[in-house]
């Protein structure tokens, strides 16, 4: 079995787990299963581990998709900051791109590029084609920033998603700065290593240590949400008493869900 390392032309630590000094082993299988839900979902489910308030965990609407219609980006933060509203001094603009793809194969998995746009508001976008390009060529996976993006549809032909604030037309007198250090974008703290899901709707955090049963969760909990849907998408008249046997149907499924986690959590 080829691991994501491997794909990446650097040696594979593990033929079975995705290891890293970041977080621990999450086996690609988990990575595919969790990649088949909307984040939505994915952060539905999360709330039935209670591990942390339900209003955290996830970037605001400040993060926005700018391919909504691409199918959910699932990996492992590679955090950056960035400026573009001051010249950068002597030096390569791009000239720290190169320890951050090679800190990719540090990862556990695919990652994800997050730059935390340090001009506020944003002057410069943070990517354009060219970068997008490289980073995918090194196996992220997509890319998140709090400042602005350019060349869309150059981008969006790669396939490659990316996350933005703003779009901005020109590069400014862009650099990258601090990287490899904890970073805020969309009102959430982004840590390398960090396990994150984006689709249409925005980013989620998932943590690391529950990721393989949030994977495992998930289509029982859709299922569940389907037997509300049903209901009011079927045929027939609809009645209050109908939508409360539906809701209840789906809460005792949920609650079984739940306390399914509660006891692993136990053990």
């Amino acid at each position: 079995m080829q691991t994501f390392a491997a794909a990446r032309g650097v040696t594979p630590r593990s033929s079975l787990h995705l290891e890293s000094k970041y977080s621990m082993p999450i086996s690609r299988e988990t990575l595919k299963r969790l990649a088949a839900f909307d984040t939505p979902t994915i952060g539905n489910v999360i709330e039935l581990f209670e591990v942390r308030p339900r209003y955290a965990g996830y970037m605001n609407g400040q993060i926005k998709s700018n391919f909504p219609e691409m199918p959910p980006m699932v990996g492992f933060a590679s955090t950056a900051s960035f400026r573009a509203g001051a010249f950068p001094g002597t030096g390569d603009a791009y000239g720290s791109m190169e320890r951050q793809v090679e800190g990719f194969a540090e990862l556990p998995g695919p990652a994800v590029v997050v730059f935390q746009d340090l001009d506020d508001p944003a002057v410069g976008a943070t990517f354009g084609e060219v970068m997008c390009s490289t980073y995918k060529a090194f196996g992220s996976v997509g890319l998140i920033t709090s400042g602005g993006g350019r060349d869309l549809l150059q981008v969006k032909a790669i396939n490659y998603p990316v996350f933005t604030g703003s779009t901005i037309c020109s590069h400014a007198c862009c650099h990258i700065l601090h990287i490899g250090m904890p970073v805020r974008v969309g009102g959430l703290v982004v840590n390398p290593g960090d396990l994150l899901h984006g689709d249409a709707n925005g980013v989620t955090n998932i943590p690391v240590d529950i990721a393989t049963e949030v994977a495992e969760i998930a289509q029982p909990f859709v299922d569940a949400e389907k037997i509300v849907l049903d209901y009011v998408n079927g045929p027939g008249t609809k009645t209050s008493a109908g939508l409360t046997a539906a809701r209840k149907e789906y809460g005792a499924v949920v609650n079984r869900l739940t306390e399914s986690v509660k006891r692993k959590a136990n053990r």
